[in-house]
């Protein structure tokens, strides 16, 4: 993989000489649906489920980047897809070209497909197709503010998460003041895919606002990525961090819409009037990040206090030492766009489910419908003639807040009347033995959950917000 990535960057280079060295942004949401009839239901729950599995593993075992007014507040449509992901569209360059990207809370960069020759290997998400997709792609050299950085650029470290980068034309030069050498090529791993690239510094086009000199990756290698990546994590390369945001929030449209021309909106707020809450929201604070030597990746995510999870009323029985981040970065929860379904250690997850098994007396356990989707437990609820009951989920914060989740964001009805739980563990998919490890955030909580919910970050007084709301 490393020397074909390193053959793109190089001929990367080749073809592109000439390159030289409070904002309230609604943007729409979008997300991918699994609605059409053709396709195997059971298939696309196992594939939801094994991406998700992928995902808490990146997510716990990070591993680090290698070398290789109206002006105050933008909002943009947010569009839902059935491969688990929110999306959005971007402008960048002179003139502009318009990409969609994947909205993640889970990493810090921002990249897009780039150049007349990207390659994107596995990159259909349909979960019974392996067929190769054309991807939109910015094209640099129509672009008169695309630039390289350099490695004496501060933001190049910014792409590496480290002090120094690897730039020995630098090091070594009697000049260094002097020194052109290009930052880098960088290479990211995702939960189930990966991307590499060259560093950009472009022009960000938002609404009549232009921000230069933007730090961007123009990746020229991926593998099942379906589109550019918008981090919108803690670090210093993400959206919200380079547009200086004091909040940013979003509404997460259902599943249903997923594929579809419908959407939600997100909205990208620097506005001046910091410390007032909004209207009809439950705040909980967002916790400090554990900081981990070899494991930085963990300051970039959103932790909250989940203090405790009741099952109909009944409260779940969860070791402590998970609920809160230790000094060796173990334990804790965070928020995840870029995940679907809710991840939880075997710790946490086992007593979960045998308190739905406990208290559901009437249905049965679908247990074929486990082995085919991977998630458990499933029940069969067909042919009862009523609507479907089955025990309230409520998630219990840290400072009061709380939240009973609609039983379509805990539950999915698959196949004739079959619902399942959609939360993962280690283990899970299939019965099988992916195996996430005990290091990382003990709890994941996916876009899933999260659907039809209005959440907001609010970065400068460190709280996240959260309300139902019906987001179309």
């Amino acid at each position: 993989m490393s020397s074909r990535v390193l053959c793109f960057v190089s001929l990367f280079l080749c073809i592109f000489p000439a390159i030289a060295f409070a904002l309230h942004l609604p943007l729409t949401l979008t997300h991918f649906d699994a609605n059409d009839p053709s396709r195997d239901p059971y298939q696309i729950l196992s594939y939801l489920a094994s991406s998700s599995l992928a995902r808490a593993h990146h997510l716990k075992n990070p591993q680090i980047t290698a070398t290789a007014t109206s002006d105050a507040t933008t909002t943009t449509p947010l569009f839902s897809h059935s491969y688990g992901g929110y999306s959005i569209s971007l402008s960048f360059g002179t003139p502009p070209q318009i990409l969609p990207f994947v909205i993640d809370t889970g990493s810090d960069f921002v990249w897009f497909p780039c150049t007349h020759r990207y390659v994107c290997q596995n990159c259909s998400f349909s979960p019974s197709s392996d067929q190769n997709v054309t991807i939109p792609s910015f094209i640099p050299k129509l672009s008169s503010s695309s630039r390289l950085v350099g490695c004496r650029n501060p933001k190049c470290s910014w792409v590496h998460h480290a002090n120094k980068t690897q730039c020995d034309e630098c090091r070594n030069s009697l000049t260094p003041q002097n020194c052109t050498q290009a930052c880098p090529p960088y290479f990211l791993l995702y939960g189930s895919g990966t991307t590499a690239g060259i560093a950009l510094s472009e022009t960000l086009n938002l609404g009549d606002r232009t921000v230069s000199n933007f730090l961007v990756g123009c990746s020229i290698f991926s593998s099942r990525q379906p589109a550019g990546i918008a981090g919108f994590g803690r670090g210093l390369p993400s959206l919200p961090t380079q547009l200086k945001l004091h909040k940013f929030s979003y509404c997460l449209i259902s599943r249903r819409f997923d594929d579809s021309p419908s959407s939600s909106t997100l909205i990208l707020d620097s506005t001046s009037d910091l410390d007032r809450k909004t209207n009809g929201l439950i705040y909980t604070p967002f916790i400090k990040n554990p900081i981990v030597r070899g494991k930085e990746a963990f300051q970039v995510y959103y932790y909250v206090g989940l203090r405790k999870i009741t099952v109909g009323g009944r409260r779940v029985k969860v070791p402590r030492k998970f609920l809160s981040p230790g000094k060796n970065g173990n334990g804790g929860t965070i928020v995840d766009s870029g995940s679907t379904f809710t991840f939880m250690a075997r710790e946490i997850f086992e007593p979960l489910a045998v308190e739905f098994v406990k208290q559901v007396k009437n249905y049965s356990r679908a247990r074929d419908v486990e082995v085919l989707t991977g998630l458990r437990p499933c029940f069969d609820v067909k042919d009862m003639g009523k609507p479907v009951e089955l025990p309230e989920l409520r998630l219990h914060f840290k400072g009061g807040a709380e939240i009973a989740l609609p039983l379509e964001n805990y539950f999915a009805v698959v196949g004739e009347g079959v619902a399942c739980l959609t939360v993962v563990t280690d283990g899970g998919v299939g019965g099988g033995k992916a195996v996430v490890g005990h290091s990382g955030p003990a709890i994941v909580l996916g876009s899933f959950q999260m659907q039809n919910y209005y959440v907001e970050y609010d970065l400068r007084n460190q709280r996240l917000g959260l309300k139902p709301q019906l987001c179309i």
